[in-house]
């Protein structure tokens, strides 16, 4: 098995391309689902988000508002760095659990569905291929400010906190052109899928696991002949 980064920018359109290879039977390692799960009341992390934002940020059912949270942290790059050291080594550790698990069960590839992937860094040394959702700036902004019912002004601010997708596409080994219709997107995450699923990449993988356990076991075995003996 072989990991694949997916990423994109804001209102690109990175969670309808996960859904289509979702339908393929790709398994997807969705990071925002990730990152809802470990700021749940009582984790590690909703304790130090609570503690650097006040009790402000928080719903009457003791939830983290996620809507107040993301105006706060949009308008304030410092605060965005803060929240991102408190979430982003519990949201990895909830992942690699979820990497080991399909890895057990033998599939070929995983896609992890990171939306701040080149942003971080810390899995791109991990990832066999990495795919960046792109479409036209002049798209994004209309997308956005329909989705979530901002102003101009609202939604330019927040494309402006997140990496450039003209800069994400130079660092992707794969694009998904995303400004068009929706047919044509999922003619391209078929190509996509195909081309990973030839791909060998899994094999090598695979022996470099199964070496890491003989090694480990003849290690093993010569430990406890020493002891025998």
């Amino acid at each position: 098995m072989f990991l694949v980064g997916l990423t994109g920018g804001i209102a690109s359109g990175k969670s309808t391309v996960s859904s289509m290879l979702r339908e393929l039977g790709c398994p997807i390692i969705d990071a925002d689902v990730v990152a809802r799960k470990v700021v749940e009341p009582h984790t590690p992390a909703y304790s130090r988000i609570v503690y650097h934002f006040g009790p402000e940020v928080l719903l009457e059912n003791g939830q983290i508002d996620r809507q107040k949270l993301g105006q706060i942290i949009f308008a304030h790059e410092e605060k965005r760095k803060l929240l991102n050291s408190i979430t982003h080594p519990e949201i990895h550790r909830a992942m690699l659990k979820q990497i080991v698990f399909y890895f057990l069960r033998g599939y070929r590839y995983v896609v992890l569905d990171v939306p701040l992937l080149f942003e971080t860094r810390r899995l791109t040394k991990f990832l066999n291929h990495t795919v960046v959702v792109y479409c036209d700036p002049a798209t994004q902004l209309q997308r956005l400010m329909q989705r979530d019912s901002l102003t101009q002004e609202q939604a330019e601010q927040r494309v402006a906190a997140q990496m450039p997708l003209n800069e994400k596409r130079g660092l992707a080994n794969h694009v998904i052109e995303n400004s068009g219709s929706r047919e044509d997107t999922q003619r391209q995450v078929l190509r996509l899928h195909t081309k990973l699923e030839d791909s060998m990449d899994f094999l090598l993988v695979r022996v470099i696991a199964v070496a890491a356990t003989a090694g480990l076991s003849g290690i093993l075995l010569y430990a406890a002949k020493l002891l025998l003996s």
